[in-house]
């Protein structure tokens, strides 16, 4: 029986197109016809180099793609899917409180009130490892894995059934990284959550994935299950990936 998608992507292609001063265009292929589905429940990892393509799929799911020519067919099957992005502290308010950071998605939502939205707030935090002392804090007062776990927080407080991880453990060290994605891995069974996992990292991948896409020159070239793709690589680009974090 076929698994319930939260994700179909078909024949996506993305191509950028910018103006010279001879009033030419100069276009760039940043995708070329990407077709998967992320399973309910599963964990899909992409994998690939720097400039591959990785982020601006990622933003093409999201509709965050302005000036881009996008072809192909994207489909949603859950709710309000978020990102979770690669420099938390890049993506907070530095003026705000944890506390105001996390509860923002919920007033723009409009659907609850102020005693209603701290509820959640508070349920998430703790959710996510934090408490009511760092609700009150700002992001500089906070450590990585501490802002990344806001971050999560953020992405959830509207209790969507589909993330998109972008590089979420790479700008932290390797304690902090395990916490993480350990912390990924239990929302997952507890929210009934699904990823799209974006990462360099193929360990990383490896660890936490289900399967797993290679993604070269904006095309997927290999994918499958994370133990079929490490152990029996078909493509010369997949085995170097696999040759340098083996080394």
């Amino acid at each position: 029986m076929e698994l319930e998608h939260v994700l179909e992507v078909e024949h996506l292609s993305v191509v950028y197109r910018d103006a010279t001063i001879f009033g030419k265009k100069k276009s760039f292929q940043a995708l070329d016809d990407v077709s998967f589905h992320v399973a309910r429940g599963e964990i899909l990892g992409l994998v690939g180099e720097s400039g591959c393509g990785k982020s601006t799929l990622s933003k093409a799911i999201l509709g965050m793609l302005d000036r881009a020519e996008v072809t192909g067919e994207i489909r949603h099957f859950t709710k309000r899917p978020q990102m979770i992005f690669q420099d938390p502290f890049g993506s907070l308010n530095p003026a705000k409180t944890v506390g105001w950071i996390v509860e923002e998605p919920l007033r723009a939502y409009g659907k609850y009130d102020a005693a209603e939205r701290k509820r959640r707030v508070l349920d998430m935090l703790e959710r996510v490892g934090l408490g009511r002392a760092q609700a009150e804090l700002r992001p500089a007062q906070l450590s990585g894995g501490q802002r990344q776990r806001v971050s999560i927080a953020t992405a959830l407080i509207q209790r969507p059934r589909f993330l998109i991880a972008d590089e979420p453990v790479s700008a932290l060290d390797v304690t902090i990284q395990a916490q993480i994605l350990d912390l990924l891995w239990d929302l997952r069974r507890d929210l009934d959550l699904s990823y799209l996992f974006i990462s360099h990292d193929l360990n990383v991948v490896y660890s936490i994935c289900d399967r797993v896409m290679v993604m070269e020159k904006g095309r997927i070239i290999e994918q499958g299950t994370v133990d079929e793709v490490y152990d029996h690589p078909r493509q010369e680009y997949t085995k170097k990936l696999l040759s340098a974090v083996r080394d």
